[in-house]
């Protein structure tokens, strides 16, 4: 096999490996989650606070406001599965006072886990993240600006965060400052490119199809190449962000969570 069938096979066997992921990604969301436990800490304590500003004024801080409803049960009259519950937070319930919520992914990944944990989720256990601390660690001790941009600062090494709280959860968010490589995105992963001519380029893929591939390289800068002029194009399964376990405190960590949160664009 040849240099470029080679190449071919890599991009051919990436391609399959990355719809494998999604399609079991689809198929987790639409089966759902049915017992309390199997969500993160991070995401419950989230959905706990956006439950106290969005849903006590019907549901009660206890979730029994509504008559003949009790959420603190973990049995609910329209839902089953978590899809079940996404749609009627995001959609409501027709001739009934449940109207439509409109959450973003991160927040309503947040409700579920809490609605799921009610009954057994302790608020005053839980010191709730501060955005504003967050950002001071963000842009100071955790040194996070070298490699991520939010808005027009910072560096676009890494990918943007500027609107990282609409799509990822706190538990995701978590994870991701803790062990990085576990939430790495296959399009964000590290690449190493040889040209034929012995040029070396490492950086963050953008794009890529068949012919080309398109990064952003440990320098900033836009890189198009064209895979037949590639003599070597490996893409590293490992994230280069170091982790915070042991470089943030519990705390400070809750902090930059609860930041990233509330980075939902513009």
């Amino acid at each position: 096999m040849n240099n470029n069938e080679v190449r071919g096979a890599t991009v051919r066997g990436a391609a399959v490996r990355g719809a494998a992921c999604v399609l079991l990604a689809v198929v987790g969301l639409a089966m759902g989650q049915a017992h309390p436990g199997e969500y993160a800490p991070a995401d419950i304590a989230y959905g706990s606070r956006l439950y106290d500003a969005q849903c006590t004024t019907c549901h009660g801080a206890n979730g029994d406001g509504v008559g003949g409803v009790d959420l603190r049960s973990g049995k609910f009259r329209n839902a089953v599965t978590d899809q079940d519950l996404t749609r009627v937070v995001t959609t409501g319930i027709p001739g009934t006072g449940m109207q439509a919520f409109k959450f973003d992914p991160s927040e309503i990944a947040g409700i579920v886990a809490f609605l799921r944990n009610m009954n057994s989720f302790d608020r005053g256990s839980v010191k709730a993240g501060d955005a504003a601390r967050g950002r001071a660690v963000f842009d100071g001790k955790g040194g996070c600006a070298r490699c991520h941009r939010v808005g027009a600062q910072g560096s676009r090494v890494g990918p943007d965060l500027s609107d990282i709280g609409t799509m990822r959860s706190a538990g995701s968010l978590l994870r991701s400052l803790t062990d990085p490589t576990s939430q790495m995105m296959p399009i964000n992963r590290p690449v190493r490119a040889v040209t034929r001519d012995g040029r070396v380029v490492n950086g963050r893929r953008l794009n890529e199809d068949t012919y080309t591939v398109q990064l952003i390289d440990d320098q900033e800068k836009l890189v198009s190449l064209s895979k037949s002029d590639l003599a070597e194009f490996t893409i590293a399964t490992a994230s280069p962000m170091p982790s915070f376990r042991d470089r943030l405190t519990p705390d400070e960590l809750a902090d930059v969570v609860a930041y990233l949160l509330a980075l939902k664009g513009r």
